[in-house]
C-alpha cells in the first residue's frame, strides 16, 4: 500500500481542477456586491482606487469615469467575453468580438496598445491593465476627435465607436450605444460625487502614506 502522504491518481485528478479554481480566484476578485457606490468598490477592492488614480495621473480621464465604463463592460468581471451566437439556434458558433476582459478591449487595439506603451505583459484581465487602457484609449479621443475628458459619455461613443466612427457619427444610427453612453454618464457622475465622501481613506491607505501628503 502506499504511503498516506502519497496522492492516488485519481485523488490528484479531482484535486487539479479544485486546485485550478482555487489559484483563478486569488487571481481574479469577484465582481464587487454593490456597484452603484465606487465607495464600496473601493473599500471590496482598495489596489483598484490605486490603479484608476495612477491612470488620471498618468491619461487625464478622471477616477469616476474610468470605473464607469468598466461596470458598462464587464460589470467588474475579469474574464468575460461577448456571448457565442448559434448557428441555426442550436450550435455554438464565434464570438461577435474579440473583446476581452475588465474592459472588454478588443484584439487589433489591445495590440495596439501594447505597441504604444511598450507594456509587454500587460493583461486584459488585471485591473491595473484596465484602467490605464482606458485612460490611454480616452487621451486618444481627445487628441483625434477633440473630446473633452471630462465628458464620459462624449469619451464612451468613441470608445465603442472608434474615433473614426465617432467621426462620422456611426453612433446617430445606434439608439442603444447612445443609451449606454447615457448610462456611463450617469454612472459616472454619481461615482464622481460618491466619491468625494470617501476618496480622502483610499489616497491614504498604505503604511508610508501620512495625510495630507497623501497624491
Amino acid at each position: 500500500m502506499a504511503p498516506h502522504y502519497f496522492l492516488s491518481f485519481g485523488k490528484l485528478t479531482l484535486l487539479a481542477p479544485a486546485m485550478l479554481l482555487v489559484g483563478c480566484s486569488v487571481l481574479a476578485p469577484s465582481p464587487p456586491a454593490d456597484q452603484t457606490d465606487i465607495c464600496e468598490i473601493f473599500a471590496e477592492q482598495p489596489d483598484w482606487y490605486d490603479y484608476a488614480r495612477s491612470s488620471e495621473k498618468k491619461w487625464g480621464t478622471p477616477i469616476a469615469t474610468q470605473m464607469a465604463f468598466i461596470q458598462k463592460e464587464s460589470s467588474f468581471r475579469s474574464h468575460v467575453r461577448p456571448d457565442r451566437e448559434w448557428l441555426l439556434g442550436i450550435i455554438p458558433w464565434m464570438r461577435p468580438s474579440s473583446a476581452f476582459g475588465y474592459a472588454q478591449a478588443q484584439d487589433p487595439v489591445w495590440g495596439e496598445y501594447l505597441a504604444e506603451t511598450g507594456t509587454v505583459f500587460s493583461r486584459r484581465t488585471h485591473m491595473k491593465h484596465a484602467t490605464d487602457f482606458i485612460g490611454w484609449y480616452n487621451q486618444r479621443s481627445h487628441r483625434k476627435v477633440k473630446i473633452p475628458l471630462n465628458d464620459p459619455g462624449q469619451l464612451y461613443l468613441a470608445y465603442h465607436e472608434g474615433q473614426g466612427g465617432y467621426a462620422r457619427g456611426s453612433y446617430k444610427a445606434k439608439p442603444q450605444v447612445r443609451r449606454s453612453a447615457s448610462q456611463v454618464a450617469s454612472m459616472a457622475r454619481r461615482y464622481s460625487q460618491q466619491l468625494k465622501r470617501c476618496e480622502s481613506k483610499f489616497r491614504c491607505d498604505k503604511f508610508y502614506q501620512v495625510w495630507p501628503f497623501c497624491s
